[in-house]
């Protein structure tokens, strides 16, 4: 089986097309996968590390106003479609997959047009412009939320499958996680991430949170900040008078490498509400405490967020209505009253969906052995 995927510019869009990938290659005996992506986007450095063939086609997203370099780029996303063309007619896949950003719109339209089969992975419960496009040309939508599919013409096209997540997401164990990370096995942990480049205002708010929970030795925090982020945040403890080597209850990382291991150790999370955290979140049934990105497009993040909410999984501050004052109210209001956490960690695991890469991985080799 030759399976082409596409997606590019963020972890969010890279990481979940890997997953798929190898669903896919477990369920065949023998399969051959190449990427397409752009040279600019974090695929170009994850994919060939990954150890997959790579190829790149020269396109850019639209800017969301009227510009002379929304011109150009119309230009480049039609000689973009014969760059996918060629591609296709030399690797002939049996299947084209696309998981997000503006890269999976050519390749994903060129495959169409060429009579290959087709599946787009919407993360969000708002749908993205490129899949909005895209799904009067695919063959099959694979959601990650079940109202996503309010917001697609063709419903007999979509599928909940719910987002693709790491398979050492579910294999790690809270133990494993403990002693990786150094952390008490008898105090609770607080896990606190704004993603992989951190985020400015969750790092601030929690300033606030740490003056009162640094007296607290039932309770221990894992910050991860971001790397540009790192040293300002500390920074910002030491001007408190907060010595956090001499802590004892706090870690703060400006990455972690290992986030399948801080996930297992977590009791209750504080996170941004991009659509692969949030999978990984309700995967291990972990309650949460969300503050939506406020500049993602279509305010997705918010819209995933209050799904979560509505589901008695998460708590939810807008990020123009965050303060370090609300956060340590809602913290201590959840990590001091365990039933109520109870109830959130099993609406979170009752939202989950591990399996989604074999779900996805089952519908492209079904629609593969229709099409032929």
């Amino acid at each position: 089986m030759r399976v082409m995927l596409s997606g590019g510019g963020t972890g969010g869009h890279i990481y979940p097309a890997i997953t798929i990938s190898k669903a896919i290659e477990k369920r065949s005996k023998s399969c051959q996968v190449l990427f397409v992506g752009t040279n600019q986007g974090l695929e170009a450095d994850i994919i060939p590390k990954e150890g997959y063939d790579f190829k790149t086609i020269d396109i850019r997203g639209f800017e969301r106003r009227l510009t002379l370099q929304n011109l150009a780029t119309l230009f480049k996303s039609a000689a973009s479609i014969w760059q996918s063309q060629s591609i296709i007619r030399k690797f002939k896949p049996d299947i084209v997959i696309g998981t997000g950003g503006y890269v999976c719109g050519p390749v994903l339209l060129a495959a169409s047009l060429l009579g290959v089969p087709t599946i787009i992975q919407e993360q969000n419960v708002i749908p993205g412009i490129t899949n909005k496009i895209l799904a009067r040309f695919v063959d099959k939508i694979a959601v990650g939320y079940a109202d996503a599919a309010n917001y697609f013409p063709s419903k007999d096209k979509v599928i909940f499958t719910g987002n693709p997540i790491r398979p050492e997401v579910m294999s790690a164990s809270r133990q494993e996680g403990i002693e990786a990370l150094g952390l008490d096995p008898k105090k609770r942990t607080i896990l606190i991430s704004g993603g992989s480049r951190g985020a400015r205002s969750i790092n601030q708010a929690m300033v606030e949170v740490y003056k009162y929970f640094i007296a607290r030795k039932d309770v221990q925090l894992l910050h991860v900040t971001g790397k540009t982020e790192y040293n300002g945040i500390v920074g910002n403890l030491e001007q408190s008078g907060i010595d956090i080597t001499s802590a004892g209850n706090i870690s703060i990382k400006p990455y972690l490498y290992n986030m399948p291991l801080a996930l297992a150790a977590a009791d209750l999370a504080i996170f941004r509400a991009g659509a692969v955290g949030l999978a990984e979140l309700t995967a291990r049934g972990i309650p949460s405490i969300l503050i939506p990105y406020p500049y993602a497009a279509e305010n997705h993040q918010e819209h995933n967020a209050l799904v979560m909410e509505n589901h008695g999984a998460a708590a939810v501050i807008r990020d123009k209505e965050l303060s370090g004052e609300r956060l340590l109210v809602l913290v201590k209001e959840l990590i001091d009253d365990p039933s109520r956490l109870e109830l959130m960690a099993a609406a979170s695991k009752r939202i989950g969906r591990p399996e989604a890469a074999e779900h996805i991985a089952e519908i492209a080799i079904d629609l593969t052995n229709t099409k032929s």
